[in-house]
């Protein structure tokens, strides 16, 4: 699968760490730079778009202007030098936001919300349809890119702003929350079992009482996170 990208930078040093980063992960295919957005706007009219990575100040028209008067809704990643203002952001539903200067660790882990999230559309001209989605995600580890199997997890476990990260080879201790791998693991096979627990599905053996039961394992499961459970494996209390 291929994500079409567009870059809305007024600043050419941005623009261009943008565009390299961009050309070093698969799957990601730029269609053009701007740095003006009434250009980028017009582009849009004609072009189909999945992802824009956008600066929230820019000429004529800001970054949150431009996204009320979009003509559709792609994916959008946005960058700041200013986190303060990258909150607002929020209200209009983007994926992330990446501050300035930014590092290619950042900006993996801001694109992998879209092209490995399960639900991820494409956003784009009317009948785009969505493919499959990957079996797999690629995380930093140290100073390592590891390649993570979905299907090799038994389960994610919170440790404050960490996630401990079981896989049937081996234990990571990974410098990301909770939430991001809520938003990255396929909803079929994966369940938040309690506040600090996400399990596969397929590893459980057994339920009983408040404990879910993976290989050599039992997991706690909250109280308000049981029925939801339940429900997962169709399975009335």
């Amino acid at each position: 699968m291929e994500y079409r990208c567009i870059i809305i930078e007024d600043q050419l040093p941005a623009q261009r760490i943008l565009q390299r980063y961009i050309a070093e992960v698969a799957g990601l295919e730029l269609s053009g730079a701007f740095t003006d957005p009434l250009a980028a706007l017009d582009f849009m009219r004609e072009h189909p778009i999945d992802i824009i990575f956008l600066d929230i100040h820019l000429p004529k028209l800001s970054g949150m202007d431009f996204l009320k008067v979009l003509p559709y809704k792609p994916k959008v990643i946005l960058t700041t030098a200013f986190s303060e203002y990258a909150l607002e952001g929020y209200e209009f539903e983007v994926v992330d936001y990446l501050l300035k200067p930014i590092s290619f660790e950042r900006f993996l882990k801001a694109v992998s919300r879209v092209i490995y999230h399960p639900e991820a559309g494409l956003a784009g001209a009317e009948g785009t349809e969505n493919t499959a989605a990957l079996s797999y995600a690629f995380v930093k580890s140290d100073k390592s890119i590891l390649k993570i199997e979905f299907a090799d997890i038994l389960y994610v476990k919170s440790d404050d702003v960490y996630t401990w990260l079981h896989t049937r080879q081996k234990n990571y201790f990974l410098s990301y929350p909770l939430k991001y791998w809520l938003g990255l693991l396929p909803a079929a096979d994966f369940c938040q079992i309690h506040k600090s627990y996400v399990v596969n599905l397929r590893c459980i053996e057994k339920i009983e009482g408040n404990q879910a039961f993976i290989p050599g394992e039992a997991l706690p499961i909250g109280r308000s996170f049981r029925e939801f459970l339940m429900k997962k494996i169709g399975m009335k209390e």
